[in-house]
């Protein structure tokens, strides 16, 4: 065993972790492109992006010249009564980039926050407006949103947090339409949905403060996948009844889908974007909460009762928001959204073998993102077979990671095509051990 897997055994507590069974954790000590390197200088492939956030690899030199640059400057600096470039740059710069007039930024620490942020925003927004009586929430079925408490609340539906019911805040679930590869009944399934959502907005609307959604993919519940007209029209639905609505752009943001926002695809504009995860490229911790401008506008008066009073102590960090700058400016000089339509195309070409095999179904592909699951196996967050798999992949060189039955591809762009045919042929390699 090694002193630094000596210690972390000793001391720490992992996320997701039963320590009283859980193998062994591995020390990695270098990153850099697609690949990390344990402490024996074996290459492991970072096939899910370090949980979806090096969207241009590890150790991207410009990155780490621009978060050098900005230590010796300004490392931090408490965001309120105070701003500093990076902050003002990064606010311009998402406001360019996102739709509509998405351009009142609020920043915090995670995704999870994030969210946060934006349930105290639809509360509060009804309450400055003069309707108290919103208090409660819309959220779909396995839908995910982070695991702060008002984010559980929301995400009761994916059954992570079963466990903290009674603490929750109150929210309506609502049928999720999801699909993949070959799906002849979507059309039939996104009608019932529709028609639940009806119902439910008949039943709870008036009380209801935001619908909140994962636009085209819900990421934790297993990469669930949707048809964008299934969300607009739900999304236009909750407008009409009075509701803000928020999409939660932690996981797909920053190109995931294919576009720089899913909410692009869905052509429509939300009240409210939650956006961490790829923020940042995975360098450092960030996350933001944008706003619209008329939400904005119902937070000022002359009292401070109206104002928004949240924060973090490391809001806006500076380091962070230089490295968002500069990732956003990766996607033009990196040519970004065009490495992920390549990694669709490969991606693509791989659904008929998925298709065509016995221990696979519900194939998928979306943007840079390949999954399905594993027939015959069912399961919330750990399966059998899918600690199985992680565990052969892993000895194998690749970090691919199940979540419950599903198996899934989500590569930084910088992956290489070589490296892509490495991962295919270890992806159905490992499907064999099974």
């Amino acid at each position: 065993m090694s002193g630094i897997l000596d210690i972390d055994k000793r001391h720490i507590w992992h996320p997701f972790t039963q320590h009283a069974s859980e193998r062994d954790q591995v020390v990695v000590t270098r990153a850099k492109g697609a690949s990390l390197l344990d402490e024996q200088g074996n290459e492991i492939l970072d096939l899910i992006s370090s949980w979806w956030t090096c969207i241009h690899g590890h150790a991207h030199p410009a990155l780490v010249k621009t978060l050098s640059e900005q230590a010796a400057r300004l490392e931090h600096v408490m965001f309120a009564g105070f701003t500093h470039p990076p902050a003002a740059q990064l606010s311009q710069a998402l406001a360019a980039v996102l739709p509509g007039d998405l351009n009142r930024v609020f920043f915090s620490d995670n995704g999870s926050t994030a969210v946060e942020v934006a349930l105290k925003l639809a509360f509060q927004y009804h309450r400055n407006k003069g309707d108290a009586g919103r208090t409660e929430f819309f959220a779909f079925e396995g839908g995910y949103h982070g695991d702060t408490l008002g984010a559980m609340s929301l995400g009761r539906g994916s059954n992570f947090f079963t466990l903290f019911q009674e603490l929750m805040c109150t929210v309506h679930t609502v049928p999720y339409a999801e699909t993949w590869e070959g799906d002849n009944a979507i059309a039939a399934r996104e009608e019932d949905a529709l028609k639940t959502f009806a119902d439910a907005l008949d039943a709870h609307g008036g009380k209801a403060a935001a619908l909140i959604i994962e636009p085209l993919m819900q990421g934790a519940s297993g990469f669930r996948f949707s048809r964008p007209e299934f969300v607009r029209q739900i999304s236009q639905m909750a407008r009409d009844a009075g509701l803000l609505v928020i999409y939660d752009e932690v996981a797909t943001g920053f190109g995931r889908t294919g576009t720089l926002f899913a909410c692009e695809r869905v052509d429509f504009v939300p009240d409210i974007i939650c956006l961490s995860k790829a923020l940042t490229a995975g360098m450092l911790p960030m996350a933001v909460t944008v706003a619209r401008e008329d939400v904005y506008e119902a937070f000022l008066s002359d009292s401070f009762d109206t104002a928004l009073a949240h924060g973090h102590t490391f809001t806006a960090n500076p380091l962070a928001c230089a490295v968002a700058c500069k990732s956003l400016e990766l996607f033009e000089q990196d040519k970004a959204l065009e490495k992920v339509a390549h990694i669709g195309e490969r991606n693509a070409a791989q659904l008929a073998r998925l298709m065509a095999h016995d221990k696979v179904k519900h194939p998928r592909a979306m943007g840079c993102v390949l999954a399905f699951e594993l027939a015959g196996t069912q399961g919330s967050y750990k399966t059998g077979a899918g600690e199985l798999l992680r565990d052969w992949y892993l000895k194998n060189g690749l970090n691919i990671r199940p979540i419950g039955p599903t198996v899934y591809l989500l590569p930084p762009y910088c992956i290489t095509d070589a490296e892509l045919t490495r991962a295919y042929a270890g992806l159905f390699e490992g499907l064999e051990q099974i």
